[in-house]
Parts: structure tokens; C-alpha cells; sequence
């Protein structure tokens, strides 16, 4: 009887876990990744000055990349 109640939890557990994953899919999250080659050093001075100001590293590059955009779009 244990071993079934711990069986029936995972299961809900699970099924839960696949329902948040297709929220998240629906709600415009990211879905695509971009891989950088940068010195080490550089890219622990960039990591550490975001946690200083409080952000992360993948959120200002995204920033930049949004104001590149919008900055060089056609008009």
C-alpha cells in the first residue's frame, strides 16, 4: 500500500509537471538559444557586474538584443 501511494504521487506529480510545461510553452517563453564564445575573464566581469546591479547576464543580453533591434530595424 506504500509503495502505491508513493506510485499515484508521482504520477499526479508528473502530469502536473507536463501541464506546467505546456503553460509555460504557451505564454511566449524563450525557445531558441544563442551560444557565445568569450574569454572567461570577460564574461566573469560581465556576470558579476549584473549581479551587482541586480539582473542577470541572459536578461541584458536580451535587452541588448531587443535595442539592437529596434535601433537598425527597416523603416
Amino acid at each position: 500500500m506504500y509503495i502505491q501511494v508513493i506510485y499515484i504521487l508521482q504520477e499526479q506529480t508528473m502530469k502536473a509537471e507536463c501541464v506546467r510545461r505546456k503553460d509555460r510553452a504557451t505564454k511566449g517563453t524563450k525557445d531558441s538559444q544563442l551560444v557565445l564564445r568569450l574569454d572567461k575573464a570577460e564574461r566573469e566581469r560581465f556576470v558579476d557586474l549584473c549581479k551587482e546591479l541586480d539582473t542577470t547576464a541572459a536578461r541584458e543580453i536580451r535587452h541588448f538584443i531587443r535595442d539592437f533591434l529596434k535601433k537598425n530595424a527597416k523603416k
